[in-house]
């Protein structure tokens, strides 16, 4: 089965989620675009979004709306010609809720997986629990036809132990889209040694078409991605610790967060970006690379403690930025975590963060923040 014919039917698994609210749009856009094709005139398009959660269901609709507002927007002069045959379109306005009501008839929304049935694809996008993948694609299997191709948004878990744990023989492959899918151009494809070869040629061909600069990983815990940022958030915390010496350990996440945002230029420090990805993901990444690569500690028992205290960071469905190392206002960091103590110390509070720059000291002078090297 071909490409076009697969996108007539697919389904997302933790649609209401953030990464899969994500690739629900961006499969959204895709498929009505094929189905405006005039080749697939009067063939019936259908995507399933499926989540647990029915409340966050009715927000994921809604966003999908609003989206596809902005999109077509963005995109008026396409639309234009898509439906320059239709001469009842004349202001942009039209054009523009002729393309969301488009997108939003094809979608579906249920807490029952069973809508996923006949589905060509089915994108997994789920908390990163190997037992509970297993398990799903185990049900999956079972209730979707022999043909069906599955797409795994797992972000470390190795493709091989979800293929054989599920018996899909060779019909899964790992997309990982960065957060938020919607705008992040990076896209990780990691095919298991069982992959089907037309599987992973048509997971290149998607993430042409989502307009994805995709990077091909070997099918080992982490991928790339994770491999770098795991090692990285742990090096930044063995770093806090070696300040404790001179600092309590919020002046020492507040030290080593500002240093790593300023001097490595980057749009945030390595501690927002933790609470960025959100400290319960690190843990369950942590969990998964630390079994299956050798030859590592590839834990800290700080992420283990703030899991266990539900300090977790991540985002809202709104994107608002959830607690973590920091507390945030406005998605704009205030106060820092003091493991230590359980609470946040404010950045103004009796000069915490004026008395920790004047230690950080003077920046070079041909010093330049991340955003002026984006003019």
């Amino acid at each position: 089965m071909k490409l076009d014919q697969r996108l007539t039917n697919v389904s997302v698994i933790g649609a209401a989620g953030k990464m899969g609210s994500g690739i629900a749009l961006l499969m959204a856009h895709e498929m009505y675009l094929q189905k405006m094709n005039p080749q697939n005139a009067g063939k019936p398009f259908r995507l399933n979004l499926i989540d647990v959660n029915e409340e966050a269901l009715d927000g994921l609709i809604e966003y999908l709306r609003s989206q596809s507002v902005k999109k077509g927007e963005k995109s008026i002069v396409m639309l234009r010609n898509i439906y320059a045959n239709d001469s009842g379109l004349v202001e942009n306005t039209e054009i523009i809720q002729k393309y969301v009501d488009g997108v939003m008839a094809i979608i579906r929304a249920s807490t029952d997986m069973r809508m996923a049935e006949k589905s060509h694809l089915v994108f997994e996008a789920v908390v990163e629990n190997i037992d509970l993948k297993i398990e799903l694609f185990g049900k999956l299997n079972k209730l979707c036809g022999e043909n069906t191709y599955f797409f795994t948004n797992t972000s470390s878990i190795p493709i091989h132990l979800l293929n054989n744990g599920a018996g899909l023989n060779g019909r899964i492959i790992g997309f990982h889209f960065y957060n938020p899918p919607a705008v992040q151009k990076l896209a990780e494809i990691i095919p298991a040694r069982e992959t089907r070869s037309d599987l992973k040629e048509m997971a290149l061909e998607i993430g042409k078409r989502l307009g994805k600069k995709i990077y091909l990983s070997a099918d080992v815990a982490g991928f790339i991605g994770n491999g770098h940022f795991l090692r990285d958030a742990l090096h930044a915390i063995s770093e806090v610790r070696r300040l404790q010496k001179e600092h309590s350990m919020s002046e020492a996440i507040y030290i080593i967060n500002k240093v790593s945002q300023d001097l490595l230029v980057r749009p945030m420090g390595i501690f927002q970006l933790m609470d960025y990805v959100g400290v319960d993901v690190m843990h369950f990444i942590s969990k998964i690379m630390n079994k299956y690569i050798d030859g590592e500690d590839l834990s800290d028992e700080l992420i283990d403690s703030m899991y266990q205290k539900k300090v977790m960071g991540g985002q809202r469905s709104d994107g608002s930025q959830k607690d973590g190392f920091f507390k945030y206002e406005r998605n704009r960091p205030v106060a820092v975590y003091d493991p230590e103590n359980d609470n946040y110390v404010a950045f103004n509070e009796n000069g915490f963060s004026e008395k920790l720059d004047r230690k950080i000291g003077d920046y070079p002078e041909n010093w330049t923040p991340w955003k002026g090297l984006l003019t």
